[in-house]
């Protein structure tokens, strides 16, 4: 077959949804398990189309975690504020790396020398401020900042370079506030730290980083929107399992020994799924292996 124009290879390819046949809907994985797994002469004799969509989101949910990799990037220039907002849809982060002018990234790692406490408003006295809803009146409640936050990015150390403003890595703190010998690796690195603030749900980076370009790889729950409602073909069966076992498994008429084997059947496909998805490739893995047996001389 000859070359194709932009406008036949798009009609050829079924327009522009380049890859996604490897994938399928919830939707579609709803409708085929109610035409499969319920009716008469079956475990499932009825159900609510409800009850299994519900059972689907709880499998994606899961799955999203260790077997999907449902890993989302966001890509940020730091602004004055040294604050980035944690997006929407997240639930734990992976990394969060700075972006060179090479385009390596590297990583940065959480301070664990300060936080970012609520700050009471206080009288001169001492007496806490409330609000006119009678709750506790936050000092700064425009940036959130705790006195104990800004002291640590701010301070001025005479035990540190001339050229270091402030800390910026743990390893500062602790050449000022106690020594140590020999080098800690966790504080081997020069790049940055940051601080997550769960509270005022921002992520907050050491002034080093103002202006940098910074990434956020974090992991979905993979329910953000219907187009990300959608199951690789290699966990298809592992979905199927799932909610098979959610539905069985809150009904009252079911013999114990149906139950526990469809328990076991949904642990078999879930890890069936998770190696096939771990995409191991024998070559890739083989030159690995070769610089393994290098000698270090």
């Amino acid at each position: 077959m000859g070359l194709l124009d932009s406008t036949t290879q798009s009609s050829y390819y079924g327009g522009s949804s380049f890859g996604d046949y490897q994938f399928v809907s919830l939707d579609h994985i709803i409708s085929a398990f109610m035409y499969t797994y319920v009716g008469e002469s079956k475990i499932i004799n009825k159900v609510n189309r409800t009850e299994v969509q519900f059972h689907g989101m709880r499998a994606i949910q899961e799955f999203s975690y260790d077997i999907f990799r449902s890993v989302k990037s966001q890509e940020i220039e730091v602004p004055n504020t040294l604050k980035m907002i944690i997006p929407q849809d997240y639930v734990n982060y992976v990394k969060i790396t700075i972006s060179g002018s090479d385009g390596i990234e590297r990583n940065l790692y959480p301070t664990g020398k300060t936080s970012n406490p609520f700050a009471i408003s206080q009288t001169a006295s001492g007496a806490y401020e409330f609000t006119d809803n009678a709750a506790l009146k936050e000092q700064d409640a425009t940036n959130n900042n705790s006195n104990t936050w800004d002291n640590f990015k701010t301070h001025r150390s005479e035990f540190i370079d001339a050229s270091t403003n402030d800390y910026q890595t743990d390893d500062d703190v602790i050449h000022q506030f106690g020594r140590r010998y020999g080098l800690d690796p966790q504080h081997a690195h020069q790049n940055g730290t940051f601080y997550i603030d769960e509270r005022t749900k921002h992520i907050h980076f050491g002034s080093n980083l103002s202006g940098k370009t910074i990434v956020l790889h974090y992991i979905s729950d993979g329910l953000g929107t219907d187009g990300e409602m959608l199951v690789h073909k290699f966990a298809e069966e592992a979905v199927y399992k799932w909610i098979a076992y959610g539905v069985i498994a809150s009904r009252s008429n079911i013999p114990e020994y149906i139950v526990q084997r469809f328990k076991k059947e949904r642990f078999a496909e879930a890890r069936k799924a998770k190696i096939r998805l771990s995409s191991i490739k024998i070559e890739e893995f083989t030159q690995v292996l070769k610089g393994l047996s290098k000698p270090i001389k």
